[in-house]
């Protein structure tokens, strides 16, 4: 009886443990992108017209997830299993435009490829620029 009295206590203890511990993110695994896409040039020009455009795209497509200021802090953040990527980190800004390009369309895991919902590349490049825009 006392034996099964501490392994209930235990399984006890357990659960409170994990059930009530702060959540930890999950250390992000490196995304790899092909050399193809990491020297890619953006044809779109980073200006008024594209950055606008960007900015309506991200609004529709990716503030859910990464925030109104490219943070990784919107309403969808807390609900993955992966970090949101935070745009205005250095180590963001410090990718080529043809990395984001490359990961915008074709995502990883929680984050969904946008070649289907954003199907104008043209339209992505113009993305990248606004979210070029965050630091």
């Amino acid at each position: 009886m006392k034996m099964k009295a501490s392994l209930m206590i235990a399984c006890m203890a357990a659960f409170a443990l994990f059930a009530f511990a702060p959540k930890v993110p999950l250390q992000q695994n490196p995304w790899p992108v092909p050399d193809a896409w990491k020297t890619k040039a953006n044809p779109v020009k980073s200006d008024a017209g594209s950055i606008a455009k960007g900015k309506e795209l991200y609004a529709t497509h990716c503030k859910s997830c990464h925030g109104t200021k490219g943070k990784g802090d919107g309403p969808k953040a807390s609900q993955l299993d992966t970090e949101c990527g935070d745009f205005t980190k250095a180590t963001f800004q410090a990718q080529t435009d043809g990395a984001i390009f490359y990961k915008t369309s074709e995502g990883r895991k929680d984050m969904p490829s946008f070649k289907k919902k954003i199907p104008d590349a043209e339209d992505i490049w113009a993305v990248v620029n606004y979210v070029r825009t965050l630091k």
